[in-house]
């Protein structure tokens, strides 16, 4: 649905340093190998633990003396992944999703297409001093999923799925990993990043998907106007209660594929947020001074 992964290396006083490592494919491993001197690497640093992100993580904690930063709240997941995959479980069911359903979901959650095996060795980024002493600023910018990172280094950033050039990255309905009780507030995260992301307008950013990104407000315009347009749908079901329900009466029956049906799951509980709140993206883009090319359309959408 986004093409190409991408990875990015730099050397930093002479330590080979890599952000992301691709999907756990032959195909992804060959390009590893023969874009990075995995003898030479020093430090890997994952955006988030998309499959598609940390694939090859594994393998290069067995090949190479590198060491490898997760995001904390990944590390808390892997570490309590059955009891994540409970919680998961649980807000399907609250959502009105049948057994059946969630069940072929929790498989599709643990196959080797949505899980990599987790290296026997790593660390949290957020509790580690290299990066600072690297010189690389550690930015959390939760929304897309509640661990993303944004790696900032001397007027670049790599970005991971969070600043992608017109795609809408489906926000990840979500156990809380803080509290493993409830569901991961998207939203909410989202407004907070939106401000951080603004943040880097001018600044080289290094995409997973798509090679480039030309203008960083021109990404989140696209994301805001699909959002609030999204929202507008999502409104007319207003009085259906369970998630599962708005779906179906969405998409139909020709929407069988459970992630997707995932996806749209979560596109819906984010929607549902931002109209319980819209005042909270309001302030996010007005601090960012880019309310206004969204003004009519956001009004239009909550005020009709």
């Amino acid at each position: 649905m986004v093409g190409e992964v991408h990875f990015y290396s730099t050397e930093i006083d002479g330590e080979l340093v890599l952000f992301d490592t691709g999907p756990p494919t032959p195909e992804g491993r060959a390009v590893l190998e023969s874009a990075v001197d995995l003898k030479r690497l020093r430090h890997i640093f994952v955006t988030h633990c998309h499959v598609d992100h940390y694939g090859q993580a594994a393998y290069l904690a067995e090949h190479s003396d590198a060491e490898i930063y997760f995001p904390r709240q990944d590390v808390l997941r892997l570490e309590r992944l059955k009891e994540w995959i409970a919680g998961v479980h649980r807000l399907l069911r609250a959502a009105g999703f049948p057994e059946e359903y969630c069940v072929r979901l929790k498989h599709l959650f643990l196959s080797q297409d949505m899980l990599a095996p987790t290296p026997r060795r790593y660390r949290v980024v957020e509790e580690s001093e290299v990066p600072a002493r690297l010189g690389i600023e550690v930015i959390a910018c939760p929304g897309h999923s509640q661990s993303d990172l944004v790696y900032r280094y001397q007027g670049e950033a790599v970005t991971g799925d969070v600043l992608l050039r017109e795609i809408f990255q489906s926000p990840s309905l979500d156990l809380d990993v803080e509290t493993f009780d409830g569901r991961f507030r998207n939203y909410e995260a989202y407004c907070a990043s939106l401000v951080k992301l603004a943040a880097l307008e001018g600044e080289k950013i290094l995409p997973s998907h798509r090679q480039y990104l030309p203008s960083v407000n021109a990404a989140l315009l696209f994301y805001v106007r699909k959002l609030i347009d999204r929202a507008g749908q999502v409104k007319r079901y207003a009085g259906v209660d369970l998630v599962s329900e708005v779906v179906r009466q969405i998409f139909g029956p020709s929407l069988t594929n459970p992630f997707v049906i995932y996806l749209k799951a979560s596109e819906i509980y984010f929607m549902r947020d931002f109209l319980a709140a819209p005042h909270l993206l309001q302030q996010a883009l007005e601090t960012a001074d880019l309310f206004g090319p969204v003004a009519d359309l956001f009004h239009g959408v909550v005020d009709e």
